[in-house]
Formats: structure tokens, C-alpha cells, sequence
């Protein structure tokens, strides 16, 4: 297992890959980053991004997305997965958003979770961004690439690699570590074809030193 040293090693190897990671969501409020963070799950930023300039043309705020027709909604994020589901959760959230917060996001992780279509990951990603509040969301990039750099076991569950992350990195930094690993495992440490031959993790990667061996 990966010590809390040597996994801190890892993080500022991946930092000095990424040194400007940050979240690939496009939003120009807390509101609609917020939305945007519960169209993400399960889906690519990609996707995402490409849907949400017309819902927030259309829908801007909270007001107006809680008083939304479901079926416009729908139409809008149809090109996202689970839409359905999505459309009702981002416009009973903006109603109680009304209803208990005043129109806007609440600021601690566990009034957060209240909120319709908005989990553990989701809250943590939009308390760290939006409030600096210290939070790792455990996608499957960062699950991806704990249980290879063996920052975990191979059989954690997502609440135990968030542990472990939370454990041996430092908590001024998680928030940043949660955007770096992002980034390393989407577009280096991948779950096909990962790019072992030039990582410059490889030598504390027991993952990676298996896959080159059989190479």
C-alpha cells in the first residue's frame, strides 16, 4: 500500500503535469454551477457543456428553472444520460433552493445533500469549488487511479478510497487534489490504455509496473 508520503509524492508529480486543474464544467453562477455538477453524474463534462448553454438561456436562475415545464427541460438535456430523472431533480432542487435557502446554494455539504439529484460526490465538488469548503469527490477517475498508485485497496469502495485520499493527503490540499487526479486519469492514467510508458509515476505505481511487465 501506498504510504501518506509517498501518495503526497504521487500528487505533486501529478501537479507538475497539471499545475492549473481545475473543473471543465462551464457555469457563470453558483446556482448554475450547481445544476450543471447533478447533470454530470454519470455523464462527460463534454456532454454536459454542450447542453447547458441552452437550458441557462432559458432558464437562468432558480426561479425560473422551479417554474420550469418539465417536458422543456427534458428537451433541452435530452443529449445527457438518465435526462429524465435529471430534468425532475435540477427543478425540485431550484424549488426548494426557493423554498429553504433563499434562491441560493447553501453553503456546508449537508444542507447540500437535502437538495434532489445531489449525493455525497455532488455536494463535496460544489462545497470545495464554490465555499473552499474541504471536500475529495471520488469520481471514477479518482477511484480509477487511487486503487492503481495503491493508495487503497483494489476492493475499497468509494466511501473507503475517499477515506484514504482524505487520511494521507494533506486537507489544505484536497480540494486541488480532487481537480488533479481528475485530470490524470482522464487523460493520462486512463482506464484504456493508460500511458505507462511515459508516466512519470511509474516507479511508485504497482499497477503500472504489472501492465509494462506484461508488455
Amino acid at each position: 500500500m501506498l504510504s501518506g508520503k509517498k501518495t503526497v509524492e504521487a500528487l505533486d508529480r501529478m501537479e507538475i503535469m497539471y499545475p492549473d486543474a481545475r473543473g471543465e464544467l462551464d457555469y457563470e453562477t453558483p446556482f448554475q454551477y450547481l445544476i450543471a455538477v447533478i447533470l454530470s453524474a454519470q455523464a462527460t463534462d463534454v456532454s454536459v457543456n454542450k447542453a447547458t448553454p441552452v437550458l441557462f438561456e432559458a432558464y437562468p436562475t432558480a426561479e425560473k428553472l422551479a417554474a420550469a415545464p418539465i417536458e422543456s427541460v427534458m428537451e433541452k438535456i435530452k443529449t445527457i444520460g438518465l435526462y429524465r430523472t435529471k430534468a425532475k431533480n435540477i427543478i425540485k432542487a431550484s424549488q426548494m433552493l426557493i423554498d429553504e435557502f433563499e434562491g441560493e446554494v447553501p453553503k456546508t455539504i449537508k444542507e447540500m445533500m437535502k437538495l434532489p439529484g445531489v449525493g455525497q460526490k455532488t455536494a463535496n465538488v460544489v462545497a470545495g469549488d464554490l465555499f473552499g469548503v474541504p471536500a475529495i469527490a471520488v469520481d471514477t477517475h479518482l477511484d480509477r487511479v487511487s486503487k492503481r498508485l495503491r493508495i487503497c485497496k483494489q476492493s475499497a469502495t468509494v466511501t473507503e478510497v475517499e477515506a484514504a485520499l482524505m487520511k494521507k493527503i494533506p486537507k489544505e490540499r484536497w480540494i486541488q487534489a480532487h481537480h488533479t487526479m481528475i485530470l490524470f486519469g482522464r487523460y493520462h492514467c486512463t482506464a484504456r490504455n493508460p500511458k505507462c510508458p511515459d508516466c512519470p509515476l511509474l516507479d511508485l505505481c504497482a499497477e503500472g509496473q504489472k501492465i509494462m511487465q506484461k508488455k
